[in-house]
């Protein structure tokens, strides 16, 4: 005969229902306009009669525009440039046909939040820029003190 009442749950499937030790990273919304590094021009393909360079697709260079303008690569640093950088050259490579670099870039774009769901997964959120409201100006209150 089972027992009334609730069942007690194995420390296992226990859930936490507070609020989460992980908070969201507020950006604002505004187009990143500082330092990003050059695109170059080309990119090395290795073939079986050697190493040929080929020019980076114009699609590429609206992507790496499009990229480097998202509010929250203010928050990048010389790394998470360098990994922007090189998925740049992942894209030029699924851009041209390769199907294994779409793949890559999938995952990569992933990790730097191009999309609105992979910056969820990633807990950015972007706010909206508001005019501060100016300080109240405040008398001192020693003023009053010597009357």
């Amino acid at each position: 005969m089972a027992v009334p009442g609730r069942q007690p749950v194995p420390a296992s499937q226990k859930r936490f229902r507070g609020k989460s030790d992980i908070d969201w990273v507020e950006v604002q919304d505004v187009p990143y306009t500082g330092e990003r590094p050059e695109l170059p021009i080309t990119r090395t393909v290795v073939t079986k009669d050697g190493q040929i360079d080929v020019e980076l697709l114009e699609l590429t260079r609206k992507w790496w525009d499009t990229i480097t303008r998202m509010p929250h690569c203010a928050l990048w640093t010389d790394s998470d440039w360098m990994f922007a950088l090189s998925t740049a050259i992942v894209a030029d490579a699924a851009f041209c046909g390769i199907a294994s670099a779409a793949v890559e870039l999938r995952n990569r774009e992933k990790v730097l939040g191009t999309t609105a769901d992979f910056r969820r997964g990633l807990r950015i959120r972007y706010v909206s820029v508001e005019e501060q409201p100016e300080p109240a100006k405040v008398t001192n209150i020693d003023r009053y003190r010597d009357l």
